[in-house]
């Protein structure tokens, strides 16, 4: 499978499939934006340049570029499956005939509440850990601070998300 893009979301789809025995190769932006990913375990992490020409039984836009979701349709495999989870600010063309003619399952979803079941459970299970994605904990006088840019001293420079616990 190869994921396209390297946010929470992404890194958060490439989890759940990597517990499954999928093996997850991600495409980020930039070096910088594959430094956590690198860390976590996936079968390779490339930029767009440098991703090999490999067979993707399926692809996973989780970007908000326009031009990712008709790539997402170009690199997958005939039959494969294509899922869109994120979405640009602009109109996004995904040419149909390709779709079509590569018999190339689509699906995209936006809201995350219908999964949320599987996502407790695997959590609660320990299939899924997605502590290396939270920079740290702060209390919910810190909340201010964290969402004006600051990282408390001990954060994770790499983790892009904060657990707020308003009872410390």
């Amino acid at each position: 499978m190869l994921i396209l893009g390297t946010g929470t979301i992404g890194l958060l789809a490439a989890l759940f499939a990597q517990t499954r025995g999928v093996e997850v190769h991600l495409v980020g932006q930039d070096e910088s934006s594959l430094a956590l990913a690198a860390t976590m375990g996936f079968a390779g992490t490339w930029t767009h340049d440098s991703r090999p020409t490999l067979p993707w039984d399926a692809v996973i836009d989780a970007t908000n570029h326009a031009s990712m979701p008709a790539l997402a349709v170009d690199l997958v495999e005939p039959s494969g499956r294509v899922v869109f989870i994120g979405l640009s600010g602009t109109p996004s063309d995904v040419d149909t005939r390709t779709v079509a003619l590569k018999d190339v399952t689509t699906v995209g979803i936006l809201g995350g509440s219908a999964g949320l079941g599987g996502t407790i459970s695997a959590y609660a299970a320990g299939d899924v850990d997605p502590r290396p994605l939270v920079a740290a904990t702060v209390a919910l006088d810190q909340t201010g601070a964290v969402l004006a840019g600051q990282r408390p001293g001990a954060s994770s420079l790499a983790a892009p998300k904060f657990h707020i616990d308003p009872r410390t």
